[in-house]
């Protein structure tokens, strides 16, 4: 979506760990570029990872997006989770299967507290899964509430016993 070149720098995470996991990230990529007021800019390379939580489930793709907004942080979120549900995933779903997950990392220089939404993402400094495509897209990046860097934020946690592996498949 051409935008008027207004708006802010928004960071969304992606992953999911049913059906066909590429297919999911790369339908959630075209439906974020089609929402009105956001144009994505960038994508990061597709990494493969073991769920990290209680029990046992398939293993996650994850990737991160670089897009510029012009909507409100809330309106994106609405927007991001229903195509988390048009994907198929069914609300409440914290720790479970699911065939796509939607997350602003970051949006603009705020700082949000609201609800339904925190931004900065409030664990994403301590996800692997996070930091690495998102240090791929914005490695010089600043968290507005720290002055750190995603790549230092990414070098900090790096070796923590979370296996992360490039998966061949792209995203666009």
């Amino acid at each position: 979506m051409k935008l008027s070149g207004r708006g802010e720098s928004v960071l969304i995470a992606l992953g999911g760990n049913q059906g066909d996991r590429l297919a999911q990230l790369q339908g959630g990529v075209r439906a974020v570029h089609a929402l009105e007021g956001v144009e994505v800019l960038a994508g990061s390379s597709v990494f493969e990872t073991e769920f990290i939580g209680p029990g046992r489930q398939p293993d996650f793709l994850n990737a991160c997006l670089e897009a510029r907004c012009e909507v409100a942080p809330e309106q994106l979120l609405t927007a991001l989770q229903a195509i988390e549900e048009q994907a198929g995933r069914c609300p409440d779903t914290h720790l479970q299967p699911r065939p796509l997950d939607l997350d602003i990392l970051l949006f603009g220089e705020r700082v949000v507290h609201t609800r339904r939404l925190t931004v900065p993402h409030p664990r994403m400094r301590e996800r692997a899964f996070v930091l690495m495509p998102l240090a791929e897209i914005a490695g010089t990046r600043k968290f507005p509430d720290s002055g750190e860097t995603v790549a230092e934020a990414c070098a900090r946690i790096e070796g923590r016993g979370q296996e992360i592996r490039r998966f061949s498949g792209r995203l666009g």
